[in-house]
């Protein structure tokens, strides 16, 4: 079952900064999860939320500044004076931090808000300059976003991702279309992902900080696993 960084190592480091991701890079896991969201002047940058609010010294929406607006604010010492100075990364910086690795990055979209028209293909864009159109998952609460993304990159993969649990997701998913689904940890005990298993879907959850729920997930046949603690969980399983 591999192992995915939810937000980088957001157990040990702020969430979603370069701190948080070169430390995943290090890890022998099999990628990382991430979230996007677009700035006034296009940017493609990484960031959970749609404020800046709890994850910086600042406060409004990242749709409202600028990417050097948004450079002026500490999205570090949230978490621990020690990451004082960290800013708000860029898709494109991410990616280059792992150019000369082999994980696998997941990106997702954060538009089930607020639409940010276009982001789909700046984010495609931003993939194959970094030649990574083979590591990449994008995935999404906005189904939309992955039908678009599937008119645009059919090649690329994608991944709905889901909070509810739904009576048949192999159906649905079909549908959009993405190849795999990405449910809820309280999800993942349902019947119908047993089913999305059985019918041979490719699932993965989210997110899933405790031993016990890593293995009976793996025994479960789960594909792979989003943690803010990757190190802990690897030994686990390990």
């Amino acid at each position: 079952m591999d192992i995915f960084a939810h937000r980088g190592v957001s157990a040990s480091y702020p969430e979603n900064t370069i701190a948080a991701f070169q430390a995943a890079s290090k890890l022998p896991i099999a990628g990382i999860e991430l979230d996007v969201h677009l700035t006034a002047d296009k940017e493609v940058v990484v960031i959970h939320d749609e404020t800046i609010n709890r994850t910086s010294n600042g406060s409004g929406y990242v749709k409202d500044f600028t990417l050097q607006q948004l450079r002026t604010f500490d999205f570090g010492s949230w978490y621990s004076l020690d990451y004082s100075g960290e800013v708000i990364p860029t898709l494109g910086e991410v990616l280059e931090l792992f150019a000369g690795t082999n994980h696998r990055i997941n990106i997702e979209l954060k538009t089930d808000v607020f639409a940010y028209e276009g982001i789909e293909s700046l984010v495609l864009k931003e993939v194959a300059a970094q030649q990574m159109t083979e590591r990449v998952i994008i995935s999404s609460f906005n189904h939309e976003s992955l039908q678009t993304v599937a008119l645009i990159a059919p090649y690329i993969e994608s991944a709905a991702l889901f909070a509810e649990v739904l009576v048949d997701f192999t159906t649905y998913v079909a549908l959009i279309p993405a190849k795999g689904l990405h449910v809820s940890l309280p999800t993942a005990y349902r019947k119908s992902v047993k089913l999305a298993l059985a019918e041979g879907a490719t699932v993965r959850v989210y997110t899933v900080n405790e031993e016990q729920d890593a293995r009976y997930l793996q025994q479960l046949g789960i594909q792979a696993i989003f943690t803010d603690d990757p190190e802990k969980i690897l030994k686990a399983l390990t």
